[in-house]
């Protein structure tokens, strides 16, 4: 039997549905050969896992489906977590120079200290993403090491998570019987991977990942983050409000809002030829999808605001030169691009997977951004003596990089 290739797997686990991407590391890159899907089921509210056994069960379906399609045996997966409980905070740290001239060594400890902020006890650093290193006066750099100097600064975005949220992810992957590569990578950074361009990165945009339980934002400019956060609002929101102002099950309200959903209530058709099902034996109605969209259009424009006010609060509105990305499930509803373009009055785009090979127009659609974005991570971390831009989701360093370094500055 011919050896196969090495296996990259994404799990993402989110709030209505739970996503397996898997792919081969193949010398042109990340070659997809399978995916599956389950319905979380209320396992999951808000990103955060809310039952253990349920969450395990909808793992273990959407792998063994991503398994049958790709014919293989899925064992490792890379992972990711979202939820309000996910912020992101900017920080600076300074150290000294040994021998005048900056080694990894020197990158590592001023990392270190930039890392140093206080933390509540249940949290925990996820991230920390450095965005320019300064040597003594000279700024603006990417990679200092080799340069000659008495001090370097750095200002890294750091990114910091609930302690418990992610124990509990990993306890369900390893009752599910997989392994969880580390570190458990933030939703907004892992969705980012996927969709955004790096002519968008350096010039300055806004990732917005609508999802059923939460909305995931991260601002880049000059390649590097500058801003993440989530909000813990999402399409189910909208989902509720149909439900409510249609006196109609929850499943049915997804189904119409997924059918014919749209938010932009001009642009949608008058004719009533939606049939609305009644609860408990109650006779169905008609209405037309512009009735549909008087209930979709302002908790959309909420949300969007919501998300434009976390942007300006932040500081970064100024930074978004290219503009707004949206993906996410939620970003699939009809005109909510045309939404958000009013709402933030600049350019925007839906944001798709990218950079992929293989079964590529079956996870072309922003519901499998973050599931994507987890492989292209992975498949990054396979790749021998890759020079990884550090600014994406910071450095990976090895045990025996740093003895080698340690060694060098004693002998």
């Amino acid at each position: 039997m011919a050896k196969r290739n090495p296996l990259v797997v994404g799990l993402d686990v989110g709030t209505y549905q739970t996503s397996v991407v898997v792919a081969e590391v193949t010398p042109a890159g990340a070659e997809i050969t399978g995916i599956g899907t389950a319905q979380s089921n209320g396992s999951v509210i808000k990103g955060v896992v809310a039952n253990i056994e349920e969450t395990v069960k909808v793992i273990r379906k959407a792998v063994e489906e991503a398994e049958l399609m790709a014919g293989c045996d899925v064992g490792r997966v890379w992972v990711s977590y979202g939820g309000a409980h996910v912020k992101g905070v900017n920080s600076h740290g300074a150290v000294a120079v040994k021998d005048r001239e900056v080694r990894p060594s020197d990158v590592d400890r001023v990392l270190e200290a930039a890392k140093a902020i206080a933390l509540p006890m249940d949290r925990e650093v996820l991230h920390v993403l450095p965005q320019e290193f300064v040597v003594d006066d000279q700024g603006d750099l990417v990679q200092p090491v080799g340069m000659a100097g008495v001090r370097l600064e750095a200002r890294v975005h750091i990114v910091v998570g609930a302690t418990s949220a992610g124990e509990n992810l990993v306890k369900c992957c390893n009752r599910a019987g997989l392994k969880v590569e580390h570190p458990v990578i933030a939703g907004p950074l892992a969705a980012a991977e996927a969709v955004l361009t790096p002519e968008e990165r350096e010039l300055g945009v806004a990732l917005v990942d609508v999802g059923a339980g939460t909305t995931s934002i991260l601002v880049a400019s000059q390649g590097a983050t500058h801003h993440t956060a989530v909000l813990p609002v999402g399409g189910n929101n909208v989902t509720m409000d149909l439900a409510a102002a249609l006196n109609t099950p929850k499943a049915e309200a997804e189904r119409m809002k997924q059918r014919h959903g749209c938010a932009v209530t001009l642009s949608a058709s008058t004719e009533p030829s939606i049939e609305v099902p009644g609860i408990g034996g109650r006779a169905s109605h008609q209405l037309s999808q512009r009735q549909l969209a008087e209930v979709i259009e302002p908790r959309c424009e909420e949300t969007l605001m919501l998300v434009r006010e976390e942007i300006e609060r932040a500081g970064c509105a100024h930074r978004l030169t290219s503009g707004i990305v949206l993906t996410g499930g939620g970003a699939l509803l009809a005109g909510m691009d045309d939404l958000a373009e009013r709402l933030f009055r600049m350019p925007v785009r839906l944001g798709v997977p990218q950079h992929l090979n293989g079964l590529v127009d079956v996870v072309a659609s922003p519901m499998y951004s973050t599931a994507v974005g987890l492989v292209l991570h992975g498949l990054r971390q396979q790749q021998p003596g890759a020079q990884t831009d550090h600014r994406m989701l910071g450095t990976a360093k090895t045990a025996g990089r740093k003895m080698l370094e340690w060694l060098r500055e004693f002998f």
